[in-house]
């Protein structure tokens, strides 16, 4: 028996860079990789609520939250290993309000050891995660589509 959870993800991107976080050594899920701000839903909390919230939580900033893009499954094992966790996330392209990245709060908990505003044309060439590669493609194209308007 296992459980399923939901999560978001922000793509937040500023003059055709995109917000990337590093994960620390000490990540029990994949760590050193790259990826984006987000997480797991709590439970009560509206949809765009919860992405403001990791998103400010992980990195410190304030976002405008736009239309999600894509969908995704993954699945881990628990914590305790009592369980399997199906995760199913949405990707969303944001806007940030801010600039001031400051993950420092939330190091320990989010295993957050770096970030980067990456050119989208070099965001293939970090090591990502690898569940989110395909996402990742889907977002640069959304992204050239975007900026061909």
């Amino acid at each position: 028996m296992g459980k399923i959870v939901f999560a978001q993800k922000a793509f937040i991107v500023s003059d055709n860079k995109l917000l990337l976080i590093k994960k620390s050594k000490n990540a029990p899920i994949e760590p050193n990789r790259w990826e984006v701000p987000g997480g797991r839903i709590k439970f009560g909390e509206s949809i765009e609520g919860h992405i403001k919230r990791e998103v400010k939580e992980e990195v410190g900033i304030d976002i405008e939250v736009g239309k999600p893009f894509d969908i995704w499954t993954f699945f881990i094992d628990s914590y305790n290993d009592i369980e399997k966790v199906q995760v199913i996330v949405a990707a969303r392209l944001c806007k940030p309000k801010s600039f001031d990245v400051n993950f420092n709060a939330h190091t320990e908990t989010d295993y957050i050891s770096d970030y980067d505003w990456v050119p989208i044309s070099k965001v293939m060439k970090y090591d990502l995660i690898p569940n989110m590669v395909s996402t990742m493609e889907k977002c640069i194209k959304v992204i050239g589509e975007t900026s061909e308007n």
